[in-house]
């Protein structure tokens, strides 16, 4: 496809200018947009174009813009980060939408995620989460001590698969519940599966689950809509993990 390409869309962007106030989708007009630009990218040329109509620019969020750090996010067509799977919003080109589409643009809905504005969400549940038991107290040393504890194939790639999730809130958005399963499931499966997460296995899991629910995360209800949209496809084999790590800490914990 020629790097010259351009088509125009129209774009219905959810505009909301507090968590408080009632927000509504504007149509916005994009023109001349190039096929090879990538979804934020286009939302930047409309946000120029707005700033010099003296109109509010779309606010959303980003940074490394490189599908890594997992602050982009925003429901695209009904699909959380678009239609492209596994890719973050910052990495879907416009090159999967046709001449004259229209864009249904809207942020992640989750009680836990309130709107901040626009196409912004609050997700400091997530980091909450973390914060309650995402790390080990062993001393791992340096680089040269990688392999001083032998660890199976096996589990080191079921850690570093867990490792991948990059915490942006897609499996959150795209659950019916809003569940916030598959992330905390994943963050504590990367610990859980090595030897140095042993010490404290018993208090991660019924610490992180239990802050996971005082944040009014939904339920998960074996729908997998979360890793139809993990831009990291993480696996739902970790919310099985989980559970099983869950219910062995509840009984340790009461012996």
């Amino acid at each position: 496809m020629s790097s010259e390409k351009t088509i125009n869309l129209t774009l219905k962007v959810w505009r909301q200018k507090g968590p408080t106030d009632a927000g509504k989708f504007q149509t916005i007009h994009a023109k001349d947009i190039s096929v090879d630009c990538s979804f934020l990218e286009m939302l930047d040329i409309v946000n120029d174009e707005m700033a010099r109509g003296d109109q509010d620019p779309v606010a959303f969020d980003h940074d490394c813009r490189e599908g890594i750090c997992g602050m982009c996010g925003a429901v695209v067509n009904g699909i959380a980060h678009g239609p492209q799977s596994e890719t973050t919003l910052c990495q879907l080109h416009m090159r999967k939408f046709n001449n004259g589409d229209t864009i249904y643009v809207e942020p992640f809905r989750a009680k836990a995620f309130p709107i901040v504005k626009d196409l912004v969400v609050d997700r400091s549940a997530f980091d909450r989460i973390i914060a309650k038991g995402g790390f080990i107290s062993a001393k791992t040393g340096g680089v040269p001590d990688a392999n001083a504890i032998p660890i199976s194939k096996v589990n080191s790639d079921l850690a570093m698969d867990a490792a991948g999730c990059i915490g942006c809130g897609a499996c959150v958005a795209a659950c019916p519940n809003a569940s916030a399963m598959l992330f905390t499931s994943a963050k504590v499966s990367q610990l859980a599966v090595l030897p140095q997460g042993a010490v404290e296995r018993t208090e991660r899991v019924l610490n992180m689950v239990s802050q996971m629910d005082s944040e009014q995360f939904g339920n998960c209800s074996n729908h997998y809509e979360c890793e139809a949209v993990c831009p990291k496809a993480i696996k739902v084999e970790n919310i099985a993990r989980m559970n099983r790590e869950y219910l062995r800490a509840s009984v340790v914990s009461r012996d």
